[in-house]
């Protein structure tokens, strides 16, 4: 049976691309509990700058994973929230968070297995 789940215009290599961002899984997960202001954002999150954050929350919208709610009462009060579309993405997220819980460890040791240097060559692997 040939597949072309992965070729450039089928569905899932989508899937792939919008979890492929690494802010995007983190945002989307930080927002699961209820709807957030930037700045609580930047503080459940951690590491992460304000283009960024910005960047990341517009990118979400435009793929209707997250909706903008501007609060009337105040021009600088806006709040972003998951769309019934963003809930349905929680569960992948939640699984590849435990599969990395998981492997983790295997993969950093894997990863510093490969940067050990080879006398052999002049180049470090990392």
């Amino acid at each position: 049976m040939t597949t072309d789940a992965f070729l450039a215009d089928c569905r899932a290599r989508l899937a792939f691309d919008l979890l492929s961002n690494t802010w995007n899984a983190v945002v989307l997960w930080a927002l699961r509990d209820g709807p957030r202001r930037p700045v609580e954002l930047r503080e459940r999150i951690g590491g992460i700058s304000s283009k960024v954050l910005t960047e990341t929350l517009r990118r979400l919208q435009f793929n209707g994973l997250v909706d903008r709610q501007a609060h009337p009462d105040s021009s600088s009060r806006v709040e972003y929230q998951l769309t019934a579309l963003g809930r349905t993405l929680l569960a992948p997220i939640d699984a590849v968070g435990a599969w990395a819980f998981e492997h983790g460890d295997e993969v950093m040791a894997a990863q510093e297995a490969a940067c050990v240097p080879d006398p052999q060559s002049a180049r470090s692997p990392c």
